[in-house]
């Protein structure tokens, strides 16, 4: 007789919980019953959600949009790993990489640039803002123009695709122990300044999104080498060699961000 009995799995949570970022947080300790493997981490912490709602009890606060591993919204630190043991989005993680009776500790990013909004849920606002200060190209309006009328060498083309992967998630921040933002930033300033279009800019560019970086309270980037390491995007450390070859390039040039 074949058994239809689908396994499921129990786990203790200890959870971050912190009202507002004026307040201080404290872990507070959870327990789940009949945990799918094939539920996503997500999905586990929507079953806790409903279980203290219906305890009249406040819901814990994570982020999340499209749960595809596309939208970099989610992110949680898992037993100290940002997005947990496997190399991939939070949502995407499912919870048959535990173990029945796992405790497990949960707990926002931690960076001075990402505060604490609430419980789990950080503010990631300080990365739209290192897009805004040189994160585009200029493109002449009007008629579109023709398919491949700019050549682009493989090596770039290709190098530029893996840079653009970036979701913008900031495991990368909350895995290094100095809170960097090294390789967004680099991801950033490297699919542009790859591309023919992205030439007329690449000085000024580079100078004023790590300017910004810096400015967002982000700590310094010492090749450690733990941002790459949980990237679920797997964007390289040589992202972060070629942001700081256009940062010197452009130093040396005396180049001025544009206004």
């Amino acid at each position: 007789m074949t058994s239809t009995e689908t396994r499921t799995m129990s786990l203790t949570l200890n959870i971050w919980r912190q009202r507002d970022r004026t307040k201080k947080g404290k872990m507070v300790t959870y327990h789940v019953t009949d945990v799918s493997p094939d539920m996503s981490f997500l999905e586990m912490l929507d079953v806790l959600n409903e279980k203290l709602i219906l305890e009249d009890d406040d819901p814990i606060a994570f982020d999340h949009d499209c749960r595809e591993g596309i939208c970099g919204s989610c992110g949680v630190m898992i037993d100290g790993i940002a997005h947990g043991p496997e190399q991939t989005a939070t949502c995407q993680l499912h919870m048959r990489s535990f173990k029945d009776g796992d405790v497990l500790d949960i707990e926002p990013w931690r960076s001075g640039g990402f505060p604490v909004v609430k419980d789990l849920a950080v503010d990631r606002s300080a990365f739209d803002r290192i897009i805004s200060a040189a994160g585009f190209i200029s493109a002449p309006t009007g008629t579109a123009p023709d398919a491949h009328a700019t050549p682009v060498p493989k090596n770039d083309s290709d190098a530029a695709f893996d840079a653009a992967t970036c979701i913008g998630c900031g495991a990368c921040v909350a895995a290094c122990p100095n809170g960097s933002a090294m390789l967004f930033t680099a991801a950033k300033v490297a699919h542009l300044g790859l591309m023919p279009q992205g030439q007329p800019e690449r000085d000024s560019r580079v100078l004023k999104m790590v300017a910004q970086q810096d400015a967002e309270d982000f700590g310094g980037c010492s090749n450690i080498g733990e941002c790459s390491a949980v990237c679920p995007k797997g964007i390289s450390m040589e992202t972060i060699s070629r942001l700081n070859h256009d940062l010197l390039g452009a130093l040396r040039a005396g180049a001025v961000p544009s206004s």
